[in-house]
């Protein structure tokens, strides 16, 4: 992965900046209360099209310039948009077909944001041009230390232009008409096309009934997702070559949005300087729902630092109901993401909107402009901590033996199959093991199925649908150098254009894991089936698989239907070195998940020393001096009462502890362990 990351002295703390909202007279308080919080990072012009160019033919940086300015009089560098997420009304207005056409069919006029069609010739023209002229403008400033391209692009269109590129991009896959009629089986239903324009996208007017997952097609659908993904990621490229033509030096970012189902980050990260993505986790989600979102993060670029480019400081303001973070929460979830990869740490929003929808998201500076609110201390409190931790922490890197794989193309390709169960969540079953797996101590990285899998003793591949290239090859690798892999239910069903192989289910995993699925049921998400592992009485749900051992031994076995006393969950010897492949047959609870994956991290010694403690989390990195870091993060509302397994100094409180020494994280507490 090339790329490089900005450069500071310190993890860069600060946020999204919108002084074009307030006058003048606001921005030097602003400064003073940045101060004051140790803000040092501000992200600038990230909806600012309409103030840079107000029509088509003129372009004034008069507000950017003394935003700019005022940053570099106060110290304070700025990462710089190009302000091409929201086009301006002239434009639309100039342009109708720069308007997306929804999945529905209908054309869009002007309004909200990301309010612009992909395959646009009128867009792709003026967002690149701005970008460029941004570029110009802004690449010596003294302030200026990244570039932030647009703002977490998404969505799709359907228009008569994505049409026509939908069918260039087919071309320049497929080569043939007879190549795309047999990756899409389109024998079928009689839709054998004879004539490229014969193809139109996939929506509710063609192949789409109830909604986007449910398709006549999987293939064409799977290759409209891929096409939407790249047209988008055109757009980012297009701009970034624009702003490369005048600032070479500066690294170019655009902050992604996690787990984000409608965009495949991982043909994007490639076309990135260095990762970034806004944090804003479900109210009701467990702490590992955030960190495994990070480690998607750092994992898009093999395993280097990634940027936390926005969270909320309070709450958000973009579902029903906007719980409030608690006393505290803040600086964990912040600490959380460094211990993850993270190399900033930054918010939405400096300020709060005075109007429109996001007049009530959370801000680090009110509507009153108050320095005694208890948000406003708790940036402080966490602006000093950062501070004195200054550059400790910067480049570190995760020395993770467990790997698991995550596949944009898998995720599509499973939620829009017509069996066996709409009901699966492949985001949920995903986080379940990778819950598991961090509950019992391991670091985890997640890991596109094209990564290199050598550093890796465990391989973690659930609901791996699509085998793609080499990847039941290299899985086979890491079980021969005595490695262990797990799959699950509906893995090794189809190839890269959904086809279902015509061999018995697993495919071409079947070797490595030593079994045959015969069939397989699925039920209601309130019909489990019970499983026994070992002395645990663990439950599967929705798909319950019925397997025939090929060399496989039982681990766990059904209990209940015409199914009882079948393997639920197998394990198979594979090669000379003592290597496994694992099979879990259903979608084991939590209890049964954490049960399995224990035994295979157990047998790699990849338990934490602290997994016994509940709701403390731990993470480590690595500097690029070999410095080791170990940083534990109390969840939980209670005192826990720890004890040192090395000789190590908290970075945070500076107290060193030895071996044996007791130690305690008082409710959502951190501690930052420098080993020695």
């Amino acid at each position: 992965m090339t790329g490089f990351a900005p450069r500071t002295a310190k993890i860069p703390y600060g946020g999204d900046y919108n002084p074009e909202q307030w006058p003048e007279e606001v921005w030097e308080e602003d400064h003073r209360l940045f101060g004051k919080a140790g803000i040092d990072t501000l992200t600038v012009g990230v909806f600012a099209w309409s103030v840079v160019q107000p029509t088509p033919d003129t372009y004034d940086f008069t507000v950017l310039d003394r935003v700019l300015g005022l940053a570099a009089r106060e110290g304070r560098r700025v990462v710089l948009a190009t302000g091409t997420a929201a086009v301006p009304p002239w434009l639309a207005r100039a342009h109708p077909e720069v308007h997306r056409t929804d999945f529905e069919g209908r054309r869009h006029g002007y309004g909200q944001r990301h309010n612009f069609c992909p395959s646009s010739p009128a867009y792709r023209r003026l967002s690149t041009a701005l970008a460029g002229r941004m570029a110009q403008r802004y690449a010596d400033h003294p302030v200026l230390l990244a570039w932030h391209i647009n703002n977490e692009y998404g969505g799709a269109c359907y228009c008569e232009l994505c049409a026509r590129s939908f069918r260039d991009w087919l071309r320049a896959r497929y080569g043939t008409l007879d190549a795309l009629n047999d990756a899409w089986w389109t024998t079928f239903w009689s839709h054998r096309y004879t004539d490229w324009a014969e193809i139109e996208p996939p929506s509710a007017l063609t192949e789409h009934w109830r909604g986007p997952d449910h398709t006549a097609f999987q293939g064409i659908t799977l290759d409209y997702r891929r096409f939407m993904t790249d047209a988008l990621l055109g757009c980012f490229v297009a701009e970034k070559e624009a702003v490369r033509a005048h600032s070479a030096g500066t690294p170019v970012t655009t902050n992604f949005m996690g787990p984000y189902q409608p965009l495949d980050y991982h043909r994007w990260a490639p076309h990135l300087d260095f990762a970034s993505w806004d944090s804003y986790p479900p109210p009701d989600a467990p702490p590992t729902r955030a960190a495994f979102a990070h480690d998607l993060m750092r994992g898009l670029k093999g395993g280097a630092p990634f940027w936390l480019m926005e969270q909320t400081p309070a709450a958000t303001a973009c579902r029903d109901i906007n719980p409030l973070r608690r006393p505290g929460e803040l600086r964990l979830a912040s600490w959380q993401a460094v211990a993850h990869g993270a190399d900033a740490v930054l918010y939405f929003q400096m300020r709060a909107s005075r109007g429109a929808c996001e007049k009530y998201f959370g801000a680090v500076i009110g509507h009153a402009g108050r320095e005694d609110t208890r948000v406003f201390r708790e940036v402080a409190a966490l602006g000093a901590e950062l501070a004195a931790l200054g550059p400790a922490t910067l480049g570190a890197r995760t020395p993770a033996r467990t790997a698991l794989l995550f596949d944009w193309d898998s995720w599509w390709a499973l939620e829009i199959s017509d069996g066996p169960s709409r009901l699966v969540s492949y985001l949920d079953v995903l986080h379940g093991y990778y819950r598991a797996a961090r509950e019992a101590g391991a670091d985890v990285d997640v890991v596109p199925v094209t990564a290199d899998l050598s550093a890796y003793d465990v391989v973690l591949a659930p609901l791996l649908h699509l085998i793609k290239g080499d990847v039941a090859t290299r899985l086979e690798a890491v079980a021969e150098r005595g490695g262990t892999v797990l799959t699950t239910c509906l893995s090794g069903r189809n190839d890269e254009h959904d086809r279902a192989f015509l061999a018995d289910v697993p495919g071409p995993l079947g070797p490595l894991m030593g079994i045959r699925v015969d069939e397989w049921d699925a039920r209601p998400a309130h019909e489990d089936r019970p499983v026994r592992l070992g002395d645990l009485e663990a439950a599967g749900s929705l798909v319950f698989e019925i397997v025939l051992p090929r060399g496989a031994e039982p681990v766990g076995t059904y209990t209940a239907d015409f199914y009882a006393g079948t393997p639920a969950v197998t394990r198979h010897r594979f090669g000379d070195r003592g290597g496994e492949g694992w099979y879990v047959a259903t979608l084991l609870d939590e209890a049964g998940t954490g049960e399995v994956i224990r035994q295979v991290l157990a047998r790699h010694d990849l338990l934490g020393p602290y997994a016994r403690h509940r709701g403390v989390e731990s993470s480590r990195r690595v500097t690029p001096d070999g410095t080791e870091l170990h940083f534990l993060l109390n969840h939980t509302a209670a005192t826990a009462e720890l004890t040192a397994h090395s000789s190590a100094t908290d970075l945070l409180t500076g107290k060193p502890y030895e071996p044996g020494d007791p130690f305690t994280l008082g409710p959502l507490g951190v501690a930052v362990l420098r080993l020695a």
